[in-house]
């Protein structure tokens, strides 16, 4: 049974106002609590350890799996192991992410590992976002792994999300792209108090004419600490970029690590990474239109963020 607070959270992360069309599993506190499958998308309960797996069948055109994660009990460490295979020539939308509530005082914590084989020729768009919510002290925690395969011909399109309320996260994504494959990711990341993030992301461009671009924008407030390690490695012909820029305010602390490795001559690797505070003269821009320095600097972040 759906609470209005698993509701709420379920909103938030995944924007489902009510029950998804198409396949989907929904998990509260460490337990599946509905779930559908589709002629095309089969959802199999994993029987060695907690999780499932996503089966998309080749071919398979505008269909979308929802896999919501929902923590509203307190003191529960949650770990789940999730698989994908996302079959050759399929164009499909995953919207996953976790969305805790904690009013009391101990810790509760996800961490999920998501596994995916994107095959030859397909595109997987796969969306991810985290919230945290509560009046309790107990911390709420998610430590997400998220590892991919992409065939000769794929794309994956990643968009990471923390949107607020996650006092600790440590992100792990590893990624080996093949011949003519293509990786894009989005992440944006918001901290404040003294939350803590840390985003590691590792690219293997092993093939021919391979690519990928990963932009990451955050917001770091108040004394919030901020950790960003961007890695690409090119082992062959191959185009790789890396841009990431942080907004720094009050007494936070963010460091950007881009990387960039080249294996091979025809390997062309690129990085930027830049760090300041919002610019005085959009502040003044936006007052001299009637907003307040708060209601400035507010339409500022969210447009950074967006």
């Amino acid at each position: 049974m759906l609470t209005a607070t698993d509701k709420k959270l379920l909103a938030e992360v995944a924007d489902l106002h009510d029950i998804p069309q198409g396949a989907y599993n929904i998990r509260k506190n460490g337990q599946g609590v509905q779930r559908n499958t589709t002629a095309n998308i089969n959802i199999v309960t994993k029987t060695d350890k907690p999780g499932i797996d996503i089966i998309v069948k080749p071919d398979t055109v505008n269909e979308s799996v929802h896999i919501p994660v929902i923590l509203s009990q307190e003191g529960l460490t949650d770990v789940v192991y999730n698989t994908f295979d996302i079959g050759e020539r399929s164009h499909v939308v995953i919207v996953a992410g976790c969305g805790i509530h904690n009013n009391g005082d101990s810790k509760s914590q996800h961490d999920g590992v998501h596994e995916f084989i994107v095959r030859k020729g397909a595109t997987m768009k796969y969306v991810e976002k985290h919230y945290g919510e509560g009046k309790g002290k107990g911390q709420k925690i998610l430590n997400p792994v998220t590892i991919i395969e992409v065939e000769e011909d794929g794309t994956a399109e990643l968009e990471m999300i923390q949107i607020k309320g996650v006092d600790s996260t440590l992100r792990d994504t590893q990624v080996v792209l093949h011949a003519n494959a293509r990786l894009i990711v989005t992440e944006r990341m918001l901290t404040y108090l003294d939350q803590t993030a840390e985003s590691n992301i590792t690219v293997e461009l092993r093939g021919d004419d391979s690519s990928a671009q990963i932009i990451s924008r955050s917001v770091a407030r108040d004394s919030s600490r901020q950790v960003f390690h961007l890695n690409l490695r090119g082992y062959t012909k191959c185009r790789g970029h890396i841009q990431c820029d942080s907004i720094i305010m009050d007494e936070a602390k963010v460091s950007s690590i881009p990387e960039i490795t080249a294996y091979h001559s025809d390997a062309q690797l690129v990085h930027e990474a830049a760090i300041g505070k919002i610019a005085n003269e959009q502040l003044v821009k936006l007052m001299t239109l009637g907003l307040t320095e708060k209601e400035a600097e507010d339409t500022i972040l969210k447009g950074f963020l967006g």
